[in-house]
């Protein structure tokens, strides 16, 4: 039987089940939080600060944020297949670097490494949600996620102990298990709209720009915020001149869409925060190791991530305006929660709990409705789009709980 076109412009052959779509996505959360427990390591073996070694996270955020939009593009214009290929290539050439580092210890090496994982394992990212149609795919998707990010702190510790800390950063490779099983469901499609190097070129400097602001100095912060702003503006009128250009026009257009992009970010930041800044705090409230917090942090997350695949197909009856308001009212509770009660145990659980089952909701329930907020046929790179300001969190999260805890 001959594949049905997509709206992500490629054509798509038999159903892909949930089961491989989760695979395929979600050992993207071990590049994410899977260092939160092994920076220390990490620093001692490299001889640098924990704070010089927080920026395998930042380049990692780096490298979803910059990968989710051109993910989307590559989908668009050459299809499933390729861009699984060329996602697959990156993510084993990234691991290859990290594991080089083993032989030439140089942090430059380790955040090259770590960026091509990134820029591949986002690609897979985006390809799975391009596969998974209604609300509860996208719900297994999303909650696929949150569940990967609530195990890979104590997978990292003990991958760590047993094989090292470069094997724990190499997790993402985890992915390529369900690559043939995505192969199957995604047939090649004919290149459609033009390349577009400017927009994509702008796109790249605005997230390049977003992305490593909590990384800088203040005054190199503020530089950058001005890039991202500058080069913003121009993506957003280059976007109005070239509609079918690695922006749709459609997008800066809908104001729900932009809504749910910016809720959806807001709560990847307080989540991210949340999986960094509770592990101290739980350190100096319990006393605790990295063993048992990794096995702490299981509950309240791996919590959220299930509660996820039952709420997101719920939130499908809910009305829009409900949901971008509910959201960020849940999370902010979370967020006041660690701030005034971070010695409390019971109350840093509590405030995991929420942040993680509202993030984890909010990125399938937000990403439904983004899709539907503009045409079909932008759909899948506006989705790509939408996935890229949630992920972007993951830049901004970790740099705050570091730099606050």
């Amino acid at each position: 039987m001959s594949g049905l076109v997509t709206a992500a412009g490629r054509t798509q052959g038999r159903p892909v089940a949930p089961g491989w779509l989760a695979l395929l996505a979600g050992p993207l959360s071990f590049g994410i939080t899977g260092p939160a427990l092994v920076l220390d390591d990490i620093a001692a073996a490299l001889g640098t600060s924990t704070a010089s070694t927080a920026s395998v996270v930042t380049v990692f955020a780096w490298g979803i944020a910059v990968g989710s939009p051109l993910a989307g593009r590559a989908l668009a214009r050459h299809g499933g297949r390729t861009t699984l290929a060329l996602s697959s290539a990156l993510v084993v050439t990234g691991a290859l670097l990290v594991l080089a580092s083993a032989a030439l210890p140089h942090l430059a090496l380790l955040l090259a490494g770590c960026a091509l994982q990134a820029l591949g394992g986002v690609g897979l990212t985006v390809t799975a949600l391009g596969l998974a149609t209604g609300p509860t795919a996208m719900g297994t998707v999303a909650g696929t996620l949150a569940v990967f990010g609530a195990i890979a702190p104590l997978v990292g510790t003990q991958v760590v102990g047993t094989l090292g800390w470069r094997a724990a950063l190499v997790l993402p490779l985890l992915a390529l298990l369900a690559v043939p099983a995505a192969v199957r469901g995604a047939q090649p499609a004919v290149a459609s709209g033009p390349r577009d190097a400017v927009g994509v070129a702008l796109l790249v400097l605005t997230v390049s720009a977003l992305a490593v602001l909590t990384a800088l100095p203040a005054v190199w912060a503020a530089v950058a915020a001005a890039v991202a702003v500058g080069s913003g503006l121009l993506l957003a009128r280059h976007a109005r001149r070239h509609p079918d250009g690695v922006v749709p026009a459609s997008v800066p257009r809908s104001g729900r869409f932009l809504v749910a992009s910016a809720v959806a970010f807001g709560l990847a930041v307080v989540n991210f925060a949340l999986v960094y800044a509770a592990p101290p705090l739980l350190a100096t409230a319990t006393g605790w190791n990295a063993d048992q917090l990794g096995t702490a942090l299981l509950g309240p997350y791996l919590t959220g991530g299930l509660l996820a695949l039952v709420l997101v197909p719920a939130t499908a009856r809910l009305r829009y305006r409900v949901v971008v308001l509910v959201l960020p009212a849940l999370v902010v509770t979370a967020a006041v929660l660690i701030a005034v009660g971070g010695s409390s145990v019971a109350v840093l659980f509590a405030a995991m709990l929420l942040g993680s089952v509202t993030a984890s909701t909010g990125q399938g329930a937000l990403g439904l409705r983004a899709g539907d907020a503009v045409p079909v046929a932008d759909r899948g790179p506006a989705l790509s789009l939408f996935t890229l300001c949630y992920l972007l969190g993951a830049a901004f999260g970790p740099a705050i709980a570091v730099a606050v805890v």
